[in-house]
Formats: C-alpha cells, structure tokens, sequence
C-alpha cells in the first residue's frame, strides 16, 4: 500500500525510511521559533514536518491533578498542555511557510474539533493518531472520516488495542501505516525494543512499519532500518542548548542531518539479495585459473607436476583442476601460459 499526495509517494520503502520531524512543544510558546523550526527541519533533511493539533480543554479537565513522575514530574496537567500547545492561529502560518518550502505538513490532532478544524482548513494530506489517543475510538472515527492516510503510533497499545483502532479506519480505507513506539520520555535505550517490530511485520503484513523514536539520540532509529520499516518519526528541535518539555528526547539539526545521511547509507548498504554486483565483475579476473608450469608433450598425460593454478583468470577456471587432472594434451604446451580446452583430448 501506497501513501499519494501531492503528487507524491511516500512510505514505499525503495529509498530509504522516510524522516518525519515533530516538533511538538519545542517552539516554547513562541510562533518565531515554531516556525523557525520547520524552516531548520527542511534545511536539515526532513522528508516531512509534522506538529500536534490541540487545546489544553481537548485533553484534560482543569483541575489540580499533577503529574507523580518522570520528566513532567510535579507539573499540574492543565498547565503542562497550556505551556505546550501549538494555537490554532499559527497553524495557518505553518501551512503557509510549508508550502512554500515544498515540504509536507501534518499534524497530530487530539480532538475532533482538532479534526474538524484540520480539514476545513488545511485539508492536510494525511492525519496521525498519537499513542495515547489510540484507545479515543470517537476521535480514530472522525480521523478515518477524513479517508486521508492515517498514521498510528502504537506505544503503550495492545494488539487487541491496535487491532480496535484498525477496524473503524478500514470501515472507511485502508490507508494505514503504524508505528512501533515505547511512550517514556526519554525512553531509556535498552527500552527502545526495536526486535517488536519483527511482530508488528508478521501480524500486519499488508500495513508498512515505522518508527516514532522517543530516545534521546538516534542509535535506535538506525537500528530499525535494517528491519525494513518505511519512517522514522523524531522529536526536533532547533538547538541542542534549547531547553523545553520535549528537549530530552528531541534532536536538532546536527542529528537530524546525521540520520537523515545515515539511514540513506544502511538502506542502501543492505542491498536486494542478489548476486548480480556491478563493482565485482571486474575483480573476478582476480581469480585462479589454470597454468601450465612445466613442458606437455602432445598426448601426454596432464599431472600435478605440469600444471597448478595462478592469478588472473585466464584460462580454465581453478574450479576445473580436479577434472583436468588424467587427461591428455592435444598439441604440445609451453610453460607459463594458461590452459584451455582446447588444449586437452576429450
């Protein structure tokens, strides 16, 4: 299955994974650095932008509920999305600056009225429904209502959890691709758990793999390549010394350029399994062939002691030696030169 839009195909896997850069909350409240970083993701090498479509009302109740643990610790939740939401105004900006750069914008949308607001608007080529949303099955409808290609990051999900989710979108198409995903933030490397993808392949094999890559660096993302996955999605940033919710598992340019190049050289370094390589025809003269070391008289019997095999392939492949061996000369042969059959009696 295919991915179309904007008279383009993505998600095939004949290139290479396609880099996804989020930005998320990285722009800090700011519409200059969240624009900044779309400008910076494309000039680094990213494939496609993506950025998350919500108000702080669309994911939680305003209370005082505060976050027990990880990097968020402490932090109320309405203050948290408030802090990190990207306002409805700027997404025309966003649209705006994207067409102009050519590159492909989409957006994680955590509501239906996100939807809704989306596609009268932007009509974006695609639509991602973020792991924690996967379960939200009235917001996977309304997304699938869009019978746009939807993207699905699967961290924290069951099979019977994906498998829901999956039923309502192929009501309307089948436009899917999922993506294997651990949601700890940072997600510690020996958490990372690339080898599921091997399960994600086997239960789903007419939907392409990625990856959506929460670890702080980029080792994770490049082992996935050879598992054949068709994207990678990675929180970005536009300086290492920039400091934001997401800063610790984001990478910034330096990084993003450096997958970018890096998983292009894995892709291509696995190859199609065939044996048909361009850069070895020439060395195959390289190989053995048989010469004649001592004087052969006509119709006398070729031995270990008038032949023995040499570089380059000239004559009679190395391969032959054994069944050279007993047999007769037709003419005789000089030492030094190579043998062929036309040399020999059958």
């Amino acid at each position: 299955m295919n991915f179309k839009y904007n008279h383009k195909t993505f998600f095939t896997n004949k290139n290479g994974p396609v880099i996804i850069a989020e930005i998320s909350c990285n722009h800090n409240g700011k519409k200059s650095n969240f624009l900044n970083h779309i400008k910076l993701a494309k000039k680094a090498g990213a494939d496609i932008i993506k950025i998350q479509t919500y108000r702080p009302e669309d994911l939680v109740l305003k209370s005082k509920f505060k976050i027990s643990s990880g990097i968020w610790k402490g932090m109320n939740l309405w203050k948290l999305y408030s802090k990190a939401q990207t306002p409805f105004e700027w997404h025309y900006d966003a649209f705006k600056l994207a067409k102009k750069l050519k590159i492909t914008l989409f957006s994680s949308p955590f509501s239906v009225e996100a939807v809704r607001f989306l596609k009268k608007n932007f009509n974006p080529p695609m639509y991602k429904i973020a792991s924690a949303e996967i379960t939200d099955l009235k917001l996977v409808k309304e997304i699938a209502k869009t019978k746009k290609p939807v993207v699905i990051s699967t961290g924290m999900a069951s099979f019977y959890e994906i498998d829901n989710a999956l039923k309502i979108i192929k009501n309307y198409h089948k436009k899917i691709l999922l993506l294997h995903c651990v949601s700890g933030y940072p997600t510690p490397d020996h958490e990372a758990n690339i080898s599921f993808i091997h399960k994600l392949k086997a239960r789903y094999t007419k939907i392409p793999i990625g990856l959506s890559d929460h670890t702080n660096n980029i080792y994770s993302s490049l082992a996935a390549v050879p598992l054949g996955i068709v994207a990678i999605e990675k929180h970005f940033i536009q300086s290492s010394k920039t400091k934001s919710l997401d800063s610790k598992f984001s990478i910034d340019p330096i990084k993003l350029r450096k997958l970018k190049q890096s998983c292009k050289k894995i892709f291509y370094s696995l190859g199609i399994a065939t044996k048909d390589i361009k850069s070895e025809k020439a060395t195959k003269k390289f190989r053995r062939s048989i010469f004649i070391t001592k004087f052969i008289k006509k119709n006398q019997k070729i031995s270990s002691k008038n032949i023995n095999t040499f570089r380059p392939k000239i004559g009679i492949c190395a391969s032959e030696y054994f069944n050279v061996i007993g047999k007769y000369a037709k003419k005789n042969l000089s030492p030094n030169k190579p043998l062929y059959w036309s040399n020999i009696k059958k």
